[in-house]
């Protein structure tokens, strides 16, 4: 999106070459983090193309992850080879081609000991000798502005965002991952996305909820969700128009060291469950995701640590024990994030329920024989267990009975 840089899988090498349409910026890379990606697939992949004569490069992220010294999670691959080539190829080497649906953007899938590979068709002309070695291509001083910690769309920002309205989150998420500081953005940029900001309306909300998301759990999450609201993005998003976006703030700034999911954060802009339900129409949530920010938005007030200093995690494992949620402890944990409760939240992790130890047969033993009765007296002594701090016995607890 602001940068094309390509990287062909030592001692630094630069090259400098001017056209009229570009200046392009040739170095040469080997890192450990670079050499730790030829895994026997990729090995198997480069010498494929060599062998036919084909270039092949890594494209994108995971160049500018590889020049931040970063091991990225996710490679995409660019090749010279067109995919009618790419699919002649793989078929005489006898490699399995998968979810080729991106063939129609020039992208084939491969898949070679166990690993998938993308690989688009390059969009340019290049001279190429079929390597795979650290040579780094830049063609819009990508680099230059990676070390300064900028992003910018390359050209026109208006035309960049036209050809795909997605950009604009894409650049939000970008701003969270290369710039140090909330705040030095170009005007430019912010009025060109403010002016193409309908056009996420033709977005559909998954791609949408996949840029949010990495957004989110992001550098200056606060400030660019912010800016998304500031930019009169929201409408287009799924999110509320009246989003609560000073309690989202205060939500970032209190969870933003406890590695809070996506939806903790967002929670705190939707204001009540409604909010929820409107996003999920929109952004199409997992079940998990829908459910974490229904609970976020009821509970991150009535469900507040106790008043005994000295059994702070109380009120929390309570709730726990008597849901029937089975991952209600999850939710309580991010809930504590949401809350800034860092202890706590260290305590719930090492925390694990522990087992009611009465059941509906031991008092049928005794004697009970009304299921309402049972219920009850099972619930009496679960309360008894609870202020126990779930210590008592089934021994003690039916001795209780004996007592009361």
């Amino acid at each position: 999106m602001w940068t094309k840089l390509f990287l062909r899988p030592t001692l630094i090498k630069r090259v400098h070459l001017t056209c009229t349409c570009r200046s392009l910026f040739i170095m040469q890379l080997k890192t450990t983090e670079f050499e730790s990606l030829f895994t026997e697939g990729l090995v198997g992949l480069a010498d494929m193309f060599k062998k036919n004569q084909f270039e092949l490069r890594i494209a994108g992220g995971a160049v500018r992850d590889l020049l931040s010294g970063k091991r990225p999670e996710d490679v995409d691959f660019a090749t010279t080879a067109t995919p009618e080539e790419m699919k002649t190829m793989f078929q005489a080497e006898g490699v399995r081609m998968i979810n080729n649906k991106g063939e129609r953007h020039g992208t084939i899938t491969a898949r070679l000991h166990e690993e998938n590979f993308e690989v688009t068709t390059l969009r340019v002309d290049v001279v190429t000798d079929g390597r795979l070695d650290g040579t780094l291509y830049d063609y819009f001083q990508g680099y230059e502005d990676l070390k300064n910690n900028k992003v910018r769309f390359v050209g026109s920002a208006s035309r960049r965002i036209q050809e795909d309205y997605l950009r604009i989150l894409r650049y939000f998420r970008f701003y969270g991952r290369v710039a140090a500081e909330p705040g030095q953005h170009e005007q430019e940029t912010l009025e060109a996305i403010r002016e193409n900001g309908r056009g996420l309306c033709g977005i559909s909300g998954e791609r949408i909820w996949v840029e949010l998301k990495k957004m989110l759990v992001g550098n200056h999450a606060a400030h660019l969700l912010s800016l998304l609201y500031e930019l009169g993005l929201a409408p287009y998003t799924g999110l509320p128009a009246d989003g609560d976006v000073e309690e989202m703030k205060q939500a970032w700034l209190r969870s933003q060291d406890l590695s809070p999911k996506p939806m903790t954060v967002l929670a705190g802009v939707l204001r009540k469950l409604e909010d929820v339900e409107k996003l999920d129409q929109r952004l199409k949530l997992s079940k998990e995701e829908k459910t974490l920010g229904i609970f976020l938005v009821k509970h991150r007030r009535d469900l507040l640590k106790g008043l005994d200093e000295h059994d702070q995690l109380k009120p929390y494992t309570d709730f726990i024990t008597d849901s029937r949620d089975p991952e209600c402890q999850g939710k309580v944990l991010e809930l504590l994030k949401y809350q800034g409760e860092k202890d706590l939240v260290e305590e719930l992790s090492r925390w694990s329920m522990p087992r009611f130890p009465v059941s509906g047969h031991d008092l049928r033993r005794l004697g009970y024989t009304s299921g309402k009765e049972i219920g009850s007296t099972l619930q009496e002594l679960r309360d008894v267990w609870k202020k126990s701090r779930y210590q008592m016995s089934k021994e003690e607890l039916l001795a209780n009975l004996s007592t009361s």
